[in-house]
């Protein structure tokens, strides 16, 4: 009998719930990766409210399909969309191993596919340019080229670079243990020029940096008040960098020296294999995008330089 209180979660909300308990505790992906999960299956949500079902064994094929659509109606970007159908895919198949389930609806049905954009990366010189534009002898100066020496060095994601802990960086073996996504450590080796830029910031400035101050979370990276470094100082920071260089500030972000890393590597002869390990990605078809980049700078090449290009047309 009711008492009157408001009604507990349906069925559909406890399975959603237990799947994102699942990724977050089991395959420890990041609170902002299961809230990108979440916000996608609220979509599934409202609209099977709208649908009149409240259970994942009710979902039907056609329900699917009518989601699919009611997405595009909304004006959803095409990735956007597909990633909405990936979350709701991997919703079912943790209903059916569950038991929840016989059959997955989504068999049969075609995601969109969003075309495959190539990042953008500073040419050789301009990488150069903005590392030497952030070079000084002051503590911080000492410590963005640090930063940008291992993001370039390395190819580590923003996000790897600040939280790099003092246990994690090796200067004897020039090697780097990152954690990344879905908390999977990989060791990543270090040139001698990053390594190099490291030291000297390490014995020169980031004792300055912490000063007085107890070293509450050990991270290599410190900002003027002794706390590890953010993602968004650490933007504004590169940005700035970027505009003493003579480089248009939205060419330049972290991630596009991860991007520079990669494709001067595959252009020096680096399997592709070896920079996906390096880069930690999970799927190598992710590391085949700088191949794409490497053709097309080469296209570039030939438009620019053969007496057949585009460029040397009278």
């Amino acid at each position: 009998m009711s008492d009157g209180g408001a009604p507990g979660p349906s069925a559909l909300e406890i399975t959603c719930d237990a799947f994102l308990d699942r990724i977050a505790v089991e395959e420890g992906l990041s609170p902002r990766t299961v809230e990108a999960y979440a916000s996608d299956l609220r979509h599934l949500r409202r609209h099977l409210a709208e649908r009149g079902i409240d259970r994942v064994d009710a979902i039907r094929r056609s329900d699917l399909s009518a989601l699919a659509s009611h997405l595009d109606d909304l004006g959803l970007a095409v990735s956007t969309r597909a990633r909405v159908l990936v979350s709701v895919r991997r919703l079912l198949r943790h209903a059916q191993e569950r038991g929840g389930m016989d059959s997955d609806p989504l068999e049969g049905l075609e995601s969109p596919r969003p075309s495959r954009t190539l990042p953008h990366v500073l040419q050789r010189e301009e990488t150069v340019a903005l590392i030497e534009a952030a070079r000084s002898d002051d503590p911080l100066g000492l410590r963005d080229v640090a930063m940008l020496e291992v993001l370039y060095g390395a190819g580590l994601r923003v996000s790897e670079l600040v939280r790099l802990p003092m246990a994690a960086v090796d200067l004897r073996g020039l090697l780097l243990r990152v954690v990344g996504k879905g908390r999977k450590e990989r060791l990543v080796p270090m040139g001698e020029v990053a390594a190099a830029a490291v030291r000297r910031y390490l014995a020169e400035a980031r004792p300055v940096l912490l000063g007085e101050r107890p070293d509450a979370d050990h991270h290599v990276f410190l900002t003027r008040r002794g706390r590890g470094m953010t993602r968004q100082n650490f933007f504004v920071r590169i940005r700035r960098h970027a505009v003493r260089a003579g480089i248009a500030k939205d060419r330049v972000s972290p991630h596009v020296l991860r991007h520079a890393f990669a494709t001067d590597l595959l252009e020096g002869g680096a399997d592709l294999r070896a920079i996906q390990t390096m880069l930690g990605h999970a799927d190598l078809s992710t590391t085949e995008i700088y191949t794409h980049v490497s053709r097309s700078k080469l296209r570039e090449t030939v438009e620019s330089r053969h007496p057949r290009g585009a460029g040397t047309r009278s």
